[in-house]
C-alpha cells in the first residue's frame, strides 16, 4: 500500500453528509457533481468518458484496480471525472496484460480519491435525496473549511462543459475513399462511437463543438452525427442552432445521448435535470418499433420531456426506459433524422443496440443513392 493510501480522506456532500475514508490518487480536493455507476466491468472506460466531466464518480462495484489499467482501453485522452468514491482501491492486479496499476494511472491524470466508504450508504443517500454537488479532500480535513469550499462548486444545472472536452482541431478518421462520410459534431465524443463507424467503412470528420454550421457543410458530408457529451444541454444554444441549420439539409442525422437531447431542443423538445440518472451497463430499454427488449450501457443526468414529446406532432417514441418508463429514443417524422438517449458503442457494456450503426450506415448508402 502506497504512503498516499495509509492517508484519511473525506468525501463532503452538498447537504452535509459527510464520510471518512481513505486517500488514493493525488493529494488534493475533487470537486463535482456526485453520481454512481452500476457497472461490474470497464471502470477504465468508464473513467475516461468525456460525459463525465464535471462530476464525482462513485462505483457501486466492491473492486476498483484489481484488474490494472492498459493504455489502449480508454474513450478519451485522459481521465476525465473529477475525483472516485470507491470500497475497495486495489493496487495490485492480476492482468498481465496491464500496463500499470491505478494508483500510478491516477498520479498520472491528477485524480482524487476516497476509498474504504461505505458505498452501498452512499449510493441510498443520492437515490433517495437526488444528484447533489460533492467534494473528495484527502488535504484539508476540517468539515467546516470542507463546507465553505463546497458551497462554491457549481450547479450541473445550466453548466455548459461539452465545448471544454471536444477537440480543438477538427480530424479525419476511416479510408479516404470510404463510400459514406459522416460530420461528426464533438461534444464530447468516445472514441468507440467513432471505431463503430469505421469498421462499417464510413470515414468521419470530427468537429470542435462550436463550429459553425457553415464550415461542417462546407466538407459535404453524406450525414451528421451528434455526440454524447456532459453538461446541461439547455446551456448549448449554439449547439441547437446549428442542429437546426443542419437539419435542413434533409441529409441523415443521428444523436447519441447528449446528441438526443440537444436533437429533441432543436425541435422545441424541453430536457430537464433527473432525480439521479443512469449510469450503469444493465439498463433493459425497450424498442417500441419492434417490440423487443435491449440490454444498455447509459450514462446521462438529463432526460428529454415525455410530456412535450406526446403533444408533439413531428416526433415519434421509438424507444423507452423499463425502469422507470423515460424517453430513449427519438425518430423525426419526414426526416432522417433520430437518437438514443443510451449508448449502443457500450466500452464497457452489452452489444445488443450496435444494429443502430447498422441503420445509420444503410440510411447513408440508401440517400446518397438517391441524391446522386
Amino acid at each position: 500500500m502506497s504512503e498516499t493510501q495509509l492517508q484519511n480522506a473525506v468525501l463532503l456532500l452538498e447537504d452535509g453528509t459527510y464520510f471518512k475514508g481513505k486517500a488514493a490518487g493525488i493529494k488534493g480536493i475533487g470537486t463535482g457533481e456526485l453520481c454512481f455507476n452500476t457497472g461490474m466491468t470497464g471502470y477504465q472506460e468508464i473513467f475516461t468518458d468525456p460525459s463525465y466531466a464535471g462530476q464525482v464518480l462513485v462505483t457501486t462495484n466492491a473492486h476498483i484496480g484489481n484488474y490494472g489499467t492498459k493504455n489502449t482501453e480508454v474513450e478519451s485522452g485522459k481521465v476525465q471525472i473529477a475525483g472516485l468514491v470507491c470500497k475497495n482501491f486495489s493496487e495490485t492486479f492480476s492482468r498481465s496484460q496491464a500496463d500499470k496499476n491505478i494508483q500510478n494511472y491516477f498520479v498520472e491524470n491528477n485524480i482524487v480519491c476516497i476509498h474504504q466508504v461505505d458505498t452501498r450508504a452512499i449510493v441510498k443517500h443520492i437515490r433517495n435525496k437526488g444528484a447533489m454537488n460533492c467534494l473528495i479532500s484527502t488535504d484539508e480535513l476540517d468539515i467546516d473549511v470542507l463546507k465553505e469550499k463546497c458551497k462554491a462548486i457549481p450547479s450541473m444545472e445550466g453548466l455548459e462543459l461539452a465545448s471544454k472536452v471536444s477537440t480543438e482541431k477538427s480530424y479525419e478518421l476511416g479510408k479516404a475513399d470510404a463510400e459514406v462520410s459522416i460530420a461528426v459534431l464533438d461534444f464530447g465524443t468516445k472514441k468507440n462511437i467513432l471505431r463503430c463507424f469505421t469498421k462499417r467503412g464510413a470515414k468521419v470528420k470530427v468537429f470542435p463543438a462550436k463550429t459553425p454550421a457553415k464550415e461542417v457543410l462546407a466538407y459535404n458530408p453524406d450525414g451528421f452525427f451528434l455526440s454524447n457529451g456532459p453538461g446541461d444541454p439547455a446551456s448549448m444554444d449554439y449547439a441547437i442552432e446549428t442542429i437546426k441549420t443542419l437539419l435542413k439539409e434533409d441529409k441523415p442525422m443521428f444523436g447519441i445521448c447528449l446528441g438526443h437531447q440537444l436533437l429533441a431542443l432543436a425541435h422545441g423538445i424541453p430536457t430537464y435535470k433527473m432525480h439521479n440518472g443512469h449510469r450503469g451497463i444493465n439498463h433493459p430499454v425497450k424498442n417500441m418499433v419492434t417490440g423487443l427488449c435491449e440490454v444498455t450501457s447509459q450514462n446521462h443526468g438529463f432526460g428529454v420531456s415525455p410530456e412535450a414529446i406526446s403533444a408533439h406532432d413531428q416526433v415519434e417514441i421509438t424507444h423507452m426506459n423499463l425502469n422507470d418508463d423515460t424517453i430513449e429514443g427519438i425518430r423525426i417524422k419526414g426526416t432522417q433524422a433520430f437518437s438514443v438517449q443510451y449508448h449502443p458503442e457500450a466500452s464497457p457494456g452489452p452489444h445488443d443496440s450496435r444494429y443502430l450503426f447498422d441503420d445509420f450506415i444503410e440510411m447513408l448508402n440508401k440517400s446518397k443513392q438517391v441524391t446522386v
